[in-house]
């Protein structure tokens, strides 16, 4: 008896190609969303990319642990350095949050 083969005879590639690889390499689906009169692009990351990493929310200026699932935005048009990492709550409420963060007296400043 020969063994049940789980993939249709005549598929063409044995795997994905780059193209199609670059939005889940790092665990998620990329997607582009206006705000603020801008084009965004918008990355999904799952916890198992960002282990032993933190990053600082500016929704609402929180810490996102290691190992979290979050999402990475930054305006299409810009470069690397201005990517931020939100929490996905916090990025589907941005359009509700206030522009300004306000902190305690003694809250440090990040």
């Amino acid at each position: 008896m020969s063994p049940r083969r789980n993939r249709p005879k005549g598929a063409g590639s044995s795997g994905p190609s780059a193209d199609e690889d670059r939005s889940g390499r790092y665990g998620g689906w990329q997607s582009t969303e206006s705000w603020q009169g801008e084009e965004w692009s918008v990355r999904h990351v799952a916890g198992a990319s960002a282990e032993g990493k933190t990053y600082r929310c500016p929704g609402c200026d929180q810490m996102i642990p290691s190992g979290v699932p979050h999402v990475v935005a930054w305006p299409e048009h810009s470069g690397v350095d201005d990517r931020r990492h939100w929490h996905k709550a916090c990025w589907n409420a941005k359009d509700r949050r206030t522009s300004r963060v306000q902190r305690s007296r003694n809250a440090p400043r990040f």
